[in-house]
């Protein structure tokens, strides 16, 4: 049995740690974190896994970011990801069931940018599964190398417009 519990509700030291194993310790020079640079997780979509005995096996984190369009326009999105899974828990769903329970938080969510979700990834799972596209982020610049492929948004606010995405909200210094 996995349960499904906001993110803030586990240690961040562990969260990091599940982090690091995921995706390797060069994890922190990917141009997503470029994009999501000094901001903090939206907490109404940021879900964690834990099995029955309370260990962690997954998270799910999505971030303010926004998109500021070449006409002048700033139009805020939420950025999903990163989803990790324990490497020897992979395969077994929890990933799915994460974004499937960060997608139902969608509609209730209060935070700017929730109509509008990005991400960076596999448009055959992404897309698939969870109805992102690349429809609308051909123009999109990003702070750092990126397949154009594989930048994908979904939502009803999502802006058709050239621009460079990057963090919405800084946090306290």
């Amino acid at each position: 049995m996995i349960a499904l519990v906001p993110l803030a509700a586990v240690d961040p030291l562990a969260v990091e740690a599940l982090l690091d194993r995921a995706f390797g310790p060069g994890r922190r020079t990917r141009t997503a974190y470029k994009i999501r640079a000094g901001t903090l997780p939206v907490p109404e979509l940021s879900f964690a896994a834990l099995d029955a005995g309370g260990t962690l096996l997954g998270t799910i984190q999505c971030w303010p970011v926004e998109l500021a369009c070449d006409d002048g326009g700033i139009v805020p999105l939420v950025m999903v990801g990163p989803v990790a899974v324990e490497p020897d828990r992979q395969q077994g769903g929890i990933g799915r069931a994460l974004m499937e329970r960060m997608l139902e938080a969608v509609p209730g969510c209060s935070s700017e940018g929730c109509d509008s979700l990005m991400l960076v990834g596999d448009p055959e799972y992404y897309g698939r599964f969870f109805g992102f596209t690349a429809d609308r982020t051909a123009g999109w610049r990003l702070p750092g190398p990126f397949e154009p492929h594989r930048l994908l948004a979904r939502g009803d606010g999502v802006p058709d417009c050239a621009g460079a995405l990057g963090p919405r909200v800084r946090q306290a210094a």
